[in-house]
């Protein structure tokens, strides 16, 4: 069992979907004493960040790897705090930056809890490879933490 210290958790991946907000609050319910974070999930603040902070650009190119760049800072120092990283792929959109995410933090030693829907499976099967457990719902992944925690079961 850990001790009284919380956990450190980034919830990284899609960001069109309230998969954050349900682990979080199915970890609140559960007790458990959890520091989440994650990228910058304001689609247009995340694509903006670089030219907003640091200028105009004429070609998308550069304005794309300004944006990278200042949002690649954040995600790097936080996964390197991170003492799980949580990866979630949706079936709408590809989530490349989540796929970059989970082999960087696998890189790291870090531990990496997948998520996604049946359909990915064969997809992501390297990714799922890498991970320590695949998830397909927010409570799944929720439940996970609770036991990596507390080291209990759920009910028990």
């Amino acid at each position: 069992m850990l001790g009284p210290s919380d956990l450190s958790v980034y919830l990284s991946g899609e960001i069109h979907t309230d998969w954050r907000d349900q682990v979080m609050a199915a970890c609140e319910t559960a007790g458990l004493r959890i520091d989440f974070s994650g990228p910058v999930t304001d689609h247009g603040a995340s694509d903006d960040c670089g030219v907003v902070l640091l200028g105009e650009e004429d070609l998308p190119f550069w304005r794309d790897h300004k944006g990278a760049k200042i949002n690649a800072i954040r995600t790097t120092v936080l996964i390197e705090q991170a003492d799980i990283v949580v990866v979630r792929f949706g079936d709408k959109y590809r989530q490349w930056n989540a796929a970059f995410d989970a082999g960087y933090a696998a890189a790291l030693g870090t531990p990496v809890i997948v998520m996604h829907p049946p359909e990915l499976t064969h997809a992501l099967k390297e990714v799922d490879a890498a991970a320590l457990a695949v998830c397909e719902t927010p409570a799944q992944v929720a439940q996970v933490l609770a036991y990596v925690q507390t080291g209990r079961l759920p009910g028990r």
